[in-house]
């Protein structure tokens, strides 16, 4: 078994294609196919099904995913750990985000460590809050930002900002004079709610369930992945919608939409840096995690 071997193993796994693993890794298809044999002859293992149309892993391919993760990362910090190393942080860092994280969160903190570490190159992955997590727990990611907790033992999660969830309207006559509403306005007014799966659908479906109420007893229009999108739908009328306080300042701005407060409800939010605790990383993936939880304290966003 040796690191190339591993290394196309965990690519195939990661692209669930051997051709597309063969344009990331510069090699050709044969000299793929070939490194998968071979490994699997080590092991006296099939590790990859081939019967049908779409790459998938055997039990024994999902065994050694994770291990192989594990060598190769352990692999990355004894060459950090040799002296012509030293001190060099440099490589692409990829990380999965929620919309929210995505759009106002991570910048100004990729920014702050993009000072510090100007040779790292970074690949944003846009995932709902149930994405993150499962790719961070089935090790195709090593980290992420989410708006909701999905509870694991193995996962830790760091408090990065604080928001409140807030109904947004057409800034239309309608509602010009409607500032604070209970939660029985909802079951009145057109709705359009964010994707199964997302941070802020999680959280409002908690407040209605809270308030003894479900999403089966409220008319709703429209289901939107894009924030933007969604934004642009309640501009023209569509419906009302629930959102991050964060994700409407320009749109309060400049007067676009009508921000409503729920009365007697909390509302607040809170987003997340969340990682796999045992897991051994890369030194670059280890360098940001360090820099998340040192950051903490640090007036960054």
């Amino acid at each position: 078994m040796d690191f190339r071997q591993l290394e196309t193993f965990i690519t195939i796994a990661r692209l669930k294609s051997f051709s597309k693993a063969a344009d990331a890794l510069f090699l050709t298809q044969p000299t793929i196919s070939n490194h998968i044999q071979n490994l699997e002859n080590e092991l006296s293992t099939v590790l990859i099904n081939r019967s049908n149309k779409k790459v998938t892993l055997t039990k024994a391919g999902e065994i050694l995913f994770t291990h192989a993760i594990e060598i190769l990362n352990k692999r990355e910090q004894a060459l950090f750990s040799l002296e012509s190393f030293k001190d060099r942080i440099e490589g692409t860092l990829e990380i999965a985000c929620s919309t929210i994280p995505e759009q106002y969160i991570l910048p100004p903190l990729l920014q702050s460590f993009h000072k510090k570490y100007p040779e790292v190159q970074y690949n944003l992955l846009h995932y709902d809050s149930e994405q993150v997590v499962q790719s961070i727990l089935n090790g195709k990611i090593d980290f992420g930002f989410v708006g909701a907790k999905i509870d694991h033992k193995h996962l830790e999660y760091i408090e990065v900002f604080q928001d409140n969830l807030v109904l947004i309207a057409p800034n239309k006559d309608l509602y010009k004079n409607i500032d604070h509403v209970s939660i029985d306005f909802l079951l009145t007014e057109n709705i359009i709610l964010r994707e199964k799966g997302s941070g802020t659908r999680k959280i409002f479906e908690q407040i209605l369930h809270d308030h003894d109420l479900s999403l089966d007893q409220l008319h709703i229009v429209a289901y939107i992945e894009n924030t933007g999108a969604l934004k642009q739908c309640v501009r023209n009328g569509l419906g009302i919608s629930i959102i991050s306080n964060l994700a409407i300042q320009d749109e309060m701005k400049f007067n676009l939409l009508k921000k409503i407060e729920l009365i007697h409800i909390d509302t607040l939010r809170k987003f997340y840096f969340v990682y796999y605790k045992p897991r051994t990383l890369s030194p670059l993936a280890e360098t940001f995690k360090t820099f998340m939880l040192t950051s903490q304290n640090e007036s960054i966003l």
